[in-house]
């Protein structure tokens, strides 16, 4: 996700209410880094959820990409700092339902990966670690969520 600039912010702030506005800075005010990504996400991108999952799977995509696989220490770090990024959009959303499109994503992407990562215990853990925690997750949503991931959670299961 490309922030936009600091003038386009300021044209948008201009078009809120005064409590909207106080909304917005509260709920920046707990992140640092990424202030200026959180405010692209509220401003431009919350109002249509399934395209923002759509721009951030195209990042995904192109993180996993770019990873270097000269070593397998280059690999394990450019894997966990797609985690990272994940994460960091799936707390801008507070959806879910984001978060878990976002995490199976993800997982199948790391399951897909070349070199396999069966061949790595470190990352091998990481993928066990984030198929529990959709495990989990998937267990606060509608249980109409739950029946339709339940296809995706078994394709995410390492024969």
């Amino acid at each position: 996700m490309k922030a936009v600039s600091v003038k386009e912010i300021s044209q948008e702030l201009l078009n809120r209410s005064p409590k909207e506005l106080r909304d917005l800075c509260l709920r920046l005010s707990r992140f640092k880094k990424e202030n200026k990504e959180l405010l692209t996400y509220l401003l431009f991108e919350s109002s249509d959820e399934e395209s923002y999952i759509e721009s951030v799977k195209k990042e995904i995509d192109r993180q996993f990409e770019d990873v270097n696989r000269k070593s397998p220490y280059f690999i394990k770090k450019g894997i966990r700092r797609i985690l990272l990024n994940t994460k960091k959009y799936t707390r801008y959303s507070q959806n879910k339902k984001t978060e878990v499109d976002l995490l199976i994503y993800y997982c199948l992407k790391l399951k897909k990966f070349t070199p396999s990562i069966r061949k790595n215990k470190a990352l091998l853990n990481l993928y066990t670690r984030q198929t529990a925690t959709l495990t989990e997750k998937l267990k606060h949503l509608h249980e109409d969520l739950q029946f339709d991931y339940e296809g995706v959670m078994k394709e995410l299961e390492l024969n």
